[in-house]
């Protein structure tokens, strides 16, 4: 399946880390149902998805069920199409905030972050993010997010089940997406209740709220391995142009230099390692 293709599944929370174990067992379970399940409608592209969200009704909502920041999920119809959202209207900001990670200053908890996140993750062609668009909930704005489907796990259930990817070369890839990703977004919540894992083997980067940190420096640049050619040769062309284009509204000027700056080191890292850091990522 395409990463395109996948965008018609929807979204939860999920979890990170790149090792792997053995037992094969519950995904041979999960395939099985699968197989069994009626056929799927056909995929969605992003801007049917856009449309459905900012357009459809929201008929129930209940607790999101994990994380920290209240966020709700809706189920949403426009007549033809029903499907779960994601709704997260958050906007916390704390001049001193402590958490596992240690203390951060002039902290900031924001429903736009997911908004923007999935913004430049398009802009570079990764497909990493959920479609997420700005929309009231009540009074307040707030992050309408596609709720994903056909989830076989999250990666702290695989990591407990020592379940082994079936393709370790593209999972591998698929984390070091990752993993640039949260630096080029200064994302200081990547954790194990924010990546899943779809039946095709797929890996969802969800929840960027307390993403696009001020630092214009990227926080563990050790994170930055590898690229996929297209991709980087995308972030390459970057510009502010463009990238505020993307984000108005979702980021302030400032967070967007701070990303063009981490975008820079990104881009030295990879460029320094030569044909070494270049991959064509098999999706």
């Amino acid at each position: 399946m395409s990463r395109r293709a996948a965008l018609a599944l929807g979204f939860v929370a999920g979890v990170w880390c790149l090792t792997a174990g053995l037992t094969a067992s519950p995904v041979a379970a999960a395939r099985q149902a699968t197989a069994a399940a009626p056929a799927k409608p056909a995929a969605l592209s992003d801007a049917e998805i856009e449309r459905f969200l900012l357009n459809g009704k929201v008929t129930k909502t209940r607790g999101a069920g994990k994380g920290v920041t209240g966020s709700l999920r809706g189920t949403m119809t426009d007549g033809t199409l029903t499907h779960d959202v994601h709704i997260q209207p958050i906007d916390e900001t704390k001049k001193e905030f402590r958490s596992q990670q240690g203390t951060e200053f002039n902290f900031r908890d924001y429903w736009a972050f997911n908004v923007a996140a999935y913004k430049i993750d398009r802009l570079i062609g990764l497909g990493l993010v959920p479609v997420s668009v700005e929309r009231r909930w009540k009074t307040a704005p707030a992050a309408y997010s596609w709720w994903l489907d056909d989830v076989l796990m999250e990666e702290g259930d695989r990591l407990k089940r020592k379940t082994s990817p079936p393709n370790l070369v593209r999972w591998n890839e698929q984390m070091q997406m990752v993993r640039l990703f949260d630096q080029l977004i200064a994302n200081i919540d990547r954790n194990l209740g924010n990546l899943m894992i779809t039946n095709d083997w797929t890996i969802w980067a969800i929840d960027h709220t307390r993403a696009f940190r001020t630092n214009s420096k990227l926080k563990t640049p050790g994170n930055i391995a590898r690229c996929d050619r297209e991709i980087f040769a995308r972030l390459k062309q970057l510009d502010k142009t463009s990238l505020k284009n993307a984000v108005q509204g979702h980021l302030q000027p400032y967070e967007i230099e701070s990303v063009l700056k981490r975008r820079d080191e990104i881009v030295d890292i990879i460029e320094k390692r030569g044909e070494a850091g270049l991959f064509d990522w098999v999706r």
